[in-house]
């Protein structure tokens, strides 16, 4: 599967200790984010295509709501939730920094697979 596209940054640095942060996240079909959580309020506005969301600590298609290009959602911060890309999707995530991805299952995290 092709990863997850984050070049995109229009404003401020994810990664930075502080401040606010946009990017655009560009996903393929089929793309999916393990079940994880975020110290911070994350936003979330659907560009193209359509995302689905799930909520809780296993990955669970059948329980994903659909959210079509226009949507927006946010997720409270500790939310425990799961992603998937139904389609090309492009989505753009805004908040405040850090942006901190905690996975349920330490070893659905993708930087320990390179």
């Amino acid at each position: 599967m092709a990863p997850i596209d984050a070049t995109l940054w229009l404003e401020g640095n994810p990664g930075a200790s502080s401040g606010d942060y946009t990017v655009r996240l560009r996903m393929p079909d089929g793309y999916r984010l393990a079940p994880h959580w975020h110290p911070q309020r994350e936003n979330v506005t659907v560009i193209s295509g359509t995302f689905k969301v799930g909520m809780g600590d296993r990955f669970d298609e059948n329980k994903m709501g659909t959210f079509p290009a226009g949507s927006f959602a946010y997720l409270d911060p500790d939310m425990h939730h799961y992603a998937m890309a139904s389609g090309d999707v492009v989505v753009q995530v805004h908040g405040t920094a850090p942006l901190q991805f905690n996975y349920v299952n330490p070893s659905d995290d993708p930087s320990h697979h390179k």
